[in-house]
């Protein structure tokens, strides 16, 4: 017989549940694209630039099917929790903002935008983990969120993928570019801030479904 104080091997993914499954489906889908884009950034590989957007699309539906799962199957959990917000985190921050980066937002100004947007995600999710218990009711679910959700960041990678099919990226990216002081800001990177913005926003408050 096994001793059952020894801890055993690989005991944290032998404890994964089937909703969790889904979502490191939802942080490999959101990687993968991080990735893409930056083989886009390289050699300028079309094919690898239109797999960074189809795999944003993956990330939202793991992400929706992994709440799913876990109520249906009573497994809701404090790990799939913090794990649902940290693939999130890549999903719907990092992977939209590397999107950004490969398709001309490169100025210095553009890269405190990102580093801005990217940590308003963290922060927001952040927020709503510490915030949920508060929030709900007492079937114990969350009547609403506090600021914009961050898979709402989606929205900023539909409009890229328009102008990536249209060809304005890079130098014909809308709006152009401006040198304020030493650094160069294309000011199309302010949908990002406002998106940001909007999730971490106290006043902001959508129903939840």
């Amino acid at each position: 017989m096994p001793d059952p104080s020894k801890p055993r091997r690989f005991s944290m993914i032998r404890d994964f549940q089937l909703a969790d499954l889904f979502t490191l489906c939802n942080g490999f889908a959101g990687m993968g694209s991080v990735l893409a884009s930056m083989r886009y950034c390289v050699d300028g590989d079309r094919s690898a630039l239109w797999a960074a957007f189809a795999l944003m699309p993956v990330s939202l539906v793991c992400d929706f099917l992994d709440g799913r799962i876990a109520r249906w199957r009573g497994e809701v959990s404090l790990l799939g929790q913090e794990l649902d917000s940290l693939a999130d985190a890549v999903a719907f921050g990092v992977a939209p903002a590397a999107l950004a980066f490969a398709l001309g937002m490169r100025g210095g100004w553009d890269a405190l935008a990102l580093v801005y947007f990217v940590g308003c995600g963290i922060s927001r999710l952040a927020r709503y983990n510490a915030t949920a218990a508060q929030l709900s009711d007492d079937s114990g679910k969350v009547k609403y969120y506090e600021g914009t959700p961050i898979p709402t960041s989606l929205a900023i990678a539909v409009v890229l993928a328009v102008l990536a099919a249209k060809g304005l990226v890079h130098e014909r990216l809308p709006l152009g570019a401006l040198h304020v002081g030493p650094f160069v800001l294309h000011p199309l990177v302010a949908l990002y801030v406002l998106s940001g913005s909007a999730m971490i926003s106290k006043t902001l408050r959508i129903p939840k479904p």
